[in-house]
């Protein structure tokens, strides 16, 4: 396996599914209080969505179906979404 099948590998499978994985309790959460809005509903099946997606590239690598040019333009978009949501964070 390339160093970029691998990086996208250890990005998806140690930060992305994690901290969806959480995103989308914490939505369940204020779900069962009663305190959702409208948003959250579309925001949980935006999260699961983007699970699937994530669950989709580790198949893919696994199977050897992602080539190193596709892994490397998913890798940067996700290298993407980190920066900005730690820039979110920091704001």
């Amino acid at each position: 396996m390339s160093q970029i099948k691998e990086d996208l590998l250890e990005v998806v499978q140690t930060v992305m599914i994690p901290e969806v994985e959480a995103y989308i309790d914490d939505l369940h959460e204020i779900i069962e209080k009663g305190e959702q809005t409208d948003d959250n509903k579309e925001e949980v099946k935006e999260m699961e969505d983007f699970l699937v997606e994530l669950q989709n590239i580790v198949q893919a690598i696994n199977e050897n179906k992602m080539d190193d040019k596709q892994a490397e333009e998913v890798y940067e978009k996700i290298e993407k979404l980190l920066e900005e949501s730690q820039e979110n964070m920091e704001e």
